[in-house]
């Protein structure tokens, strides 16, 4: 990034292929890659949750966020992917991602602190963790919710935004005035937020959201990109509405059920996943998946 902020809009969160024997498919990958591109993203998140990096092990993890910078060309290329319940482990998880080339390493918020634990030891964890990250390494945060969700609050995203080393915050909390909080203290610092959640998707812009960063950019990725560039000048509350109806699939099997609408957009993609079978995603689900994709195109039609 020649910048110092990344840009608004869509950021994936990167599904993983795998091959019948389970292993990380490239091929389907750099084409997942050119999908998301043709989708109009803005960047692209590897090594998260939708990566299924819980079971990967630490060389996929590395690889896959190589193959993905390699690959994304002009697209920034963002990645978590530190994993262990020590802080040592995890220095040497991020550093070695850090090596990879990618344009920030995003933190995941529940592997700094256990959850009954407070934000002072939170805080603590964080500050030995960034006396081992190089300086100059661009980073931010994930709300991931596995193995639990950890939200920030006010004062520690004001903390965090404050030392100026954070550029992306990933927002899981599903809560509007959480997410008011946070921007009212990061506003005029490089950090950004990025909604994961659509139903307060438009509030959130309106209110300074940079962008959406969840689950749904894997199947109506361009009716969020274009929702996230047109809402100061459009009014885009009839789109956020249905957005937010059709977001109701994310309680499917997720990401199996994402690799089934991936297929019927035409990639090679399989449904093989690591943390759920592909089994799970029975007829009637795939005819949900189906139907989607219909109700997609219909609005693809409509707004794009």
């Amino acid at each position: 990034m020649t910048n110092n902020t990344f840009p608004g809009g869509v950021w994936p969160v990167m599904l993983t292929p795998f091959t019948e024997d389970n292993k990380v498919d490239y091929k389907a990958l750099e084409e997942l890659i050119e999908w998301y591109r043709k989708e109009k993203v803005s960047g692209l998140f590897a090594v998260c949750q939708s990566s299924e990096m819980f079971f990967l092990s630490l060389e996929e993890r590395i690889e896959i966020a190589r193959f993905v910078k390699e690959k994304a060309g002009n697209l920034p290329v963002i990645a978590s992917g530190h994993i262990s319940d020590s802080i040592e482990d995890q220095v040497k998880e991020l550093r070695m991602m850090g090596e990879t080339g990618i344009d920030a390493i995003i933190l995941i918020t529940n592997r700094l602190a256990k959850q009954e634990e407070d934000d002072e030891i939170w805080l603590n964890n964080l500050k030995l963790l960034l006396a081992e990250l190089p300086e100059d390494l661009k980073l931010g945060f994930y709300e991931c919710p596995y193995p639990y969700k950890r939200v920030l609050s006010k004062e520690m995203t004001k903390w965090c935004a404050e030392t100026g080393r954070f550029y992306f915050l990933k927002d899981t909390s599903c809560d509007l005035e959480n997410i008011k909080d946070k921007l009212e203290v990061i506003k005029g610092t490089n950090l950004k937020l990025y909604n994961a959640n659509t139903a307060t998707l438009l509030e959130s812009l309106q209110a300074g959201a940079a962008g959406y960063s969840g689950v749904m950019a894997n199947m109506q990725c361009e009716l969020y990109s274009k929702l996230c560039e047109v809402f100061e000048v459009q009014n885009m509350t009839k789109l956020s509405d249905e957005l937010t109806i059709c977001a109701l699939i994310e309680r499917q099997v997720y990401p199996v059920n994402a690799k089934y609408y991936l297929q019927e957009e035409g990639l090679d993609i399989r449904t093989v996943c690591r943390t759920k079978s592909g089994h799970e995603l029975n007829e009637t689900a795939k005819a949900e998946v189906r139907i989607l994709r219909r109700i997609t195109k219909n609005m693809c039609r409509e707004y794009l």
